[in-house]
């Protein structure tokens, strides 16, 4: 579009705001959609808590959205104290041998025989078989990580005969549909006035940003040069390793 615009020389300028759940947008700190998101997520963790803590060595495993960027689960982790396992794309983890992610996973029902697994749609991919095939926007079509390592849970101690209740909770667009919260709805309209700003100034082929507590213009380019990610050795990860009490390495 703005290739296009430019070719015909049209006085039009192109302001973008930052609408996504999955808080990924490059140089720009919140997005608009995703404080919603992570507080819908923790009703779907309460209810796993509950239901982990129902049964002997309960289990209760929730897949949340985030297809290449983990933000969600982690800070919904973060929100939730009840959150055991966390389980990103940006962190790999492995299902067999005494460091593994299903090793932990015994080891802390031996110890409080009930547990809370998060894991985003994204992680654990090199765990499931390939696919080539695309969805409807281009994006590569993942393999369903929840339904799998609701398996593998199963079969893990299943294979011990350690008795083992596992409930699998996807809220899936449950979470994506929600109307904003008074959080989103703030942050939106503040972006929107920073929008129309901008563009009576003149500015074009940028979107309005949220940085260091400051409303900013972030080229598009730039904004889409790249997905922002969880550092895994980054602050945002140590909390949640801090506040889950997981392994920091589960290969």
């Amino acid at each position: 579009m703005r290739q296009e615009i430019a070719r015909r020389r049209l006085q039009i300028g192109v302001i973008g705001v930052p609408k996504t759940i999955d808080n990924d947008l490059l140089w720009i700190e919140r997005s608009f959609g995703f404080a919603t998101a992570v507080e819908e997520a923790n009703n779907a963790l309460v209810a796993a808590h509950a239901e982990a803590r129902g049964a002997w060595n309960g289990v209760g495993l929730v897949k949340l959205m985030g297809r290449d960027s983990g933000f969600i689960a982690a800070h919904s982790s973060l929100a939730n104290c009840d959150v055991n396992f966390c389980l990103v794309p940006e962190v790999p983890f492995g299902l067999v041998g005494e460091a593994s992610f299903l090793h932990a996973l015994k080891e802390r029902l031996d110890r409080k025989h009930h547990a809370v697994v998060v894991v985003a749609e994204g992680a654990g991919q090199d765990l499931l078989a390939a696919t080539a095939e695309r969805d409807a926007s281009g994006n590569i079509k993942f393999g369903d990580i929840g339904a799998f390592l609701r398996d593998a849970i199963k079969g893990h101690f299943a294979a011990r005969s350690m008795e083992a209740t596992l409930k699998y909770i996807d809220p899936s667009y449950i979470i994506r549909s929600q109307s904003a919260n008074t959080h989103d709805s703030a942050l939106c309209l503040l972006l929107g006035h920073s929008a129309v700003h901008a563009g009576m100034t003149g500015r074009t082929s940028m979107v309005v940003g949220f940085w260091n507590h400051q409303f900013t213009h972030v080229p598009i380019s730039l904004a889409t040069s790249a997905r922002k990610k969880i550092d895994p050795e980054g602050w945002l990860w140590s909390s949640v390793l801090a506040s889950t009490g997981q392994p920091r390495e589960m290969l």
